[in-house]
């Protein structure tokens, strides 16, 4: 497929796909197109027998600067609710689409992630960013809601006090003190981001794919579910995780003490 706002550098033969926000003169912007490229290649590698691992980056100086709003001001006709249509249409089928990803999808931060980019890092499964980077969720600064999922992943990062502060207020939150806040899960040196980030997605790219996604399942299923409930879905997943060949791989190798090769299933 050829994307126009989008683009993909795959490593590892392919375990790892990366995807690049393309749009460097505006920040990496969100349009309908990049939102609608983004969802299909998310979609396609969650689907792909070969990919281990997706990443989410941005070319340029920004990660995401959030919606077009140049794009946003044709969509102002209160009767048609032309903007409760194009989250619906755009927005939200591609937070779902990253959220029941069954690879790990990381966020790379390289620099500013500003509204709807502040929340595509933090819907994805955990965010790394260079030190220089900043978060802002200034939906109100425009008159807005935190959307793209922030209404509801916010205030569970953060908790309630917290999201109301960022989201009332817009501030720039530095790399180092998102991590502190728990938007972040590792911050790196401007210098050495791209081999410590490439570290990490190597590691995840060689994982045991499956007990990775279930994990990922079960986390998500924690936030609908009573302990009882959470408790009886570990013990059926865990028989899932246990039916897959790395699994019987990652025992022989812990017995035979040597590292495991995993082949993702």
């Amino acid at each position: 497929m050829t994307y126009k706002q989008i683009e993909i550098d795959a490593q590892f033969d392919g375990k790892l796909q990366i995807i690049y926000l393309n749009q460097p003169e505006s920040y990496n912007s969100l349009t309908k197109v990049m939102l609608t490229e983004l969802r299909a290649a998310v979609h396609k590698f969650s689907e792909g027998e070969n990919v281990r691992c997706v990443a989410l980056a941005g070319n340029g100086k920004a990660f995401c600067a959030g919606q077009n709003l140049k794009e946003a001001l044709h969509l102002d006709d209160p009767e048609d609710r032309a903007i409760q249509r194009f989250v619906i249409e755009y927005y939200n089928p591609l937070v779902l689409e990253i959220v029941k990803c069954k690879k790990p999808v990381i966020a790379l931060v390289n620099g500013a992630a500003v509204g709807a980019g502040a929340m595509l890092a933090s819907i994805c499964d955990f965010t790394l960013a260079v030190e220089s980077a900043y978060f802002s969720f200034a939906f109100a600064n425009i008159g807005l809601i935190p959307d793209t999922a922030g209404t509801y992943y916010l205030p569970k990062l953060v908790g309630r006090q917290l999201a109301h502060y960022l989201a009332f207020t817009g501030k720039k939150v530095p790399a180092a003190e998102a991590k502190k806040m728990g938007l972040v899960a590792d911050v790196f040196p401007d210098s050495e981001f791209v081999e410590r980030s490439m570290e990490v997605l190597s590691q995840l790219a060689h994982s045991a794919t499956t007990a990775l996604y279930l994990t990922k399942k079960a986390f998500n299923k924690s936030y609908d579910f009573t302990l009882k409930e959470q408790l009886d879905y570990e013990s059926i997943i865990q028989q899932d995780a246990a039916e897959t060949a790395d699994f019987r791989e990652g025992v022989a190798a812990f017995i035979e003490k040597r590292l495991p090769i995993y082949k993702g299933k």
